[in-house]
């Protein structure tokens, strides 16, 4: 098969499985792979995303799959470009999205010699499905490999008409599911991780247990959710009572969480596999897939929500209205019906934990995170690809100074891309604070903390926006709210400065007003 006629095969699958984006970064060895998806992007069958830098090119296929939960293709050319792609690889691997890695190479018989831009490419990327064949690619589930050789002529005169196919059925075997009907008396809490979605939480509210879930588990909505639930763990005699957990999702956010379900004293049931289980899984954690469970005595519930209400005034009267969490309240109150937030790693995602209050049931908001391995990289072409692959009320994007910085090149489109509205709000505090509220934060290791961990850079983010050609302005963390309401088009940075010094003293100072009010 030739390189174009290797194209229109690759075009054909993808449309007979719906897949509605593609992401592009220019190359040679690709070029037939590009020409073809310009060709359906103008016939009106997939939309064209392209990207000159391949590691947010990864990032924004990322973004696009997770909030349209469908299969989008990342292409490249060969050699680095392919290893380009490996960080947003890792985080699809991890947070199971459908990513498509699809690497242009030369042909085999150049394998083992100098020839340009020629590696061993092929299962680049470990534990990602590995496959040469567009047919398998499209109808592997989860992240997917798909290396094809292409020979000279790479270009060559053609009229690419793709004609419209509906989507085929999928023939892959489903298993059976395995499914446990819970006994009620055991003292219960519903644990809910990153993409736990709905089950956690009507589990919870079936049965009447209390719900911890992280702001990206698509669970934080309804009456039984906590908002301060880390220290309600951390503080209150609660938590000695616990027997039992049921878990949802990918929790990797709470050293409390994590300790819970590192218990081995206690029955555990995680509704999912050992792959997105956080500790080392002791005998008395059972993976399933179904939970049921009838309805519990409330009693146990009601103290739950009493003691996050003591801890969320605790919290309170400690902030001033400028600090952190201030900001991340703000935004959490931003996010409308029908809305989306795309939320950074580090402390951003840390503080809208702490403050952030449950949704109401039914509203559609979208809370997205790269939780996979929780980097700080790609988040800025992460949020712009989900922003572009939902139809969203509003869109917003939390991140802190360094996060923004490292993929600065996200904001990086050209004149004729697809363009969401995308208000993206830094956190600015010059560094990473998260490592003051961390061990190397102590005052031991001060001599070394500004370099090593607070890294500051001294940058000018509102100088490196108008480089890229998007609005910018300083916002005082008071008049965030307000700025958040404007009505505004296209990509603009809202940047919040913070303190970055006083962090630690906050952090305590929370922390000991929670524990006075939780401990008897």
């Amino acid at each position: 098969m030739s390189a174009t006629e290797t194209a229109q095969y690759l075009i054909h699958q993808l449309i007979a499985r719906d897949v509605k984006d593609a992401v592009i970064a220019p190359g040679s060895r690709s070029g037939p792979l590009a020409l073809a998806l310009h060709a359906a992007d103008t016939q009106g069958l997939i939309r064209l995303h392209v990207r000159v830098d391949e590691r947010e090119a990864g990032f924004l296929a990322l973004g696009l799959a997770k909030s349209s939960r469908r299969p989008v293709p990342v292409v490249t050319t060969s050699g680095t470009a392919v290893a380009n792609l490996h960080p947003a690889m890792l985080e699809a691997l991890h947070a199971g999205v459908p990513v498509i890695a699809v690497t242009a190479d030369r042909p085999g018989r150049l394998r083992g010699t100098g020839a340009n831009q020629t590696t061993e490419q092929r299962k680049i990327f470990p534990g990602i499905q590995f496959t040469s064949d567009p047919w398998e690619a499209v109808r592997f589930t989860g992240p997917r490999h798909l290396n094809l050789e292409l020979d000279e002529p790479l270009i060559e005169p053609v009229v690419w008409d793709f004609a419209a196919r509906r989507p085929t059925e999928s023939s892959t075997f489903i298993e059976p599911l395995l499914e446990v009907e819970l006994d009620l008396g055991p003292k219960t809490v519903v644990v809910a991780g990153d993409d736990a979605q709905q089950p956690a939480r009507d589990l919870a509210e079936r049965a009447g247990w209390p719900l911890l879930a992280e702001p990206t588990s698509g669970s934080r909505t309804g009456d039984n959710a906590l908002a301060a639930y880390r220290l309600v763990l951390q503080h209150s005699p609660l938590n000695a009572q616990i027997e039992r957990v049921v878990s949802f999702g990918h929790s990797t956010l709470s050293r409390p969480i994590t300790q819970l379900l590192s218990r081995t004293d206690i029955d555990i049931v995680h509704v999912g596999t050992r792959g997105n289980f956080p500790v080392p899984a002791g005998g008395n954690v059972r993976f399933v897939d179904v939970v049921e469970a009838g309805s519990d005595d409330e009693s146990w519930l009601g103290m739950w929500l009493e003691a996050d209400k003591a801890a969320s005034g605790a919290i309170d009267d400690v902030l001033d209205g400028t600090t952190p969490y201030d900001v991340a309240r703000s935004i959490n109150q931003a996010v409308p019906p029908d809305g989306l937030l795309y939320v950074g790693s580090s402390n951003p995602i840390r503080d809208l934990d702490l403050v952030a209050a449950s949704y109401p049931v039914g509203e559609h908001r979208l809370i997205l995170g790269n939780r996979g391995l929780a980097g700080i990289d790609g988040t800025l072409s992460s949020a712009v690809g989900a922003a572009l692959g939902r139809s969203s009320s509003r869109a917003i994007a939390y991140v802190g100074d360094l996060t923004f910085l490292h993929g600065s090149n996200g904001l990086l489109l050209g004149p004729g891309e697809p363009r969401p509205d995308l208000t993206i709000v830094v956190a600015s505090d010059d560094g990473g604070s998260i490592f003051a509220t961390l061990e190397q934060g102590s005052p031991e290791y001060a001599a070394s903390f500004e370099r090593v961990y607070a890294t500051p850079t001294g940058a000018d983010i509102g100088a490196l926006c108008a480089g890229y050609g998007v609005p910018h302005r300083t916002v005082e963390p008071m008049d965030l709210a307000a700025a958040l309401e404007e009505q505004s088009t296209g990509i603009r940075v809202l940047e919040v400065p913070v303190d970055r010094l006083g962090r630690q003293d906050l952090a305590a100072a929370i922390d000991a007003a929670v524990r006075t009010v939780l401990q008897p």
